[in-house]
């Protein structure tokens, strides 16, 4: 067994402040909640590092990862994200994106938010949230789907239990510690 992201980020310039500030807390703001569902998609098959150091410039590229106008993307916006050396230039991630945002407007319709809909579904483990992100979403396996919501306090794993950061986490309830 390797050393768990709570050892790796400790002290370390881009792990740290997320691990400690962001990562395993819930949120029910829903640009943060798409904006990490957009980080893990282009994550997929790079270290977290290089998303963490992107960052920024995601958030740039995608207006604040505002869902209504990330959802009215057209080809041109595809090209000048395709044109972005700041970001990860992946057409599948980028379309993922913007399909995933399209999605996520027609959701709000029928569970009121992002965040709401998760709270739907929140009582089930890793295998039926696959199956359910899949359905939904796309360009979502496995990882993506186990990353994104251990990282939003959906599902436990986030930090060692020995992590000071864990206790915090417990003290802002999340979903995973609800019955």
């Amino acid at each position: 067994m390797g050393i768990s992201y709570c050892g790796i980020a400790q002290g370390h310039p881009f792990h740290g402040p997320f691990h400690d500030n962001e990562h395993g807390f819930p949120t029910r703001d829903d640009a943060v909640l798409f904006e990490r569902l957009c980080l893990e998609i282009n994550q997929a098959g790079l270290s977290w590092l290089t998303v963490l150091k992107k960052r920024e410039a995601f958030w740039k590229a995608y207006y604040a990862f505002d869902i209504d106008r990330v959802a009215r993307f057209k080809k041109r916006d595809i090209d000048r994200l395709l044109g972005d050396a700041s970001i990860i230039r992946n057409r599948r991630k980028i379309e993922a994106v913007i399909e995933n945002a399209r999605r996520l407007c027609t959701m709000r319709n029928t569970h009121g938010s992002f965040a709401g809909w998760l709270d739907s579904y929140h009582a089930q483990n890793l295998e039926e949230w696959i199956l359910i992100f899949r359905r939904t979403f796309v360009f979502t396996g496995k990882e993506i789907v186990n990353e994104f919501l251990m990282g939003t306090g959906y599902l436990p794993g986030a930090h060692d239990q020995d992590c000071p950061v864990y206790k915090l986490i417990l003290q802002a309830n999340p979903p995973w510690t609800q019955t």
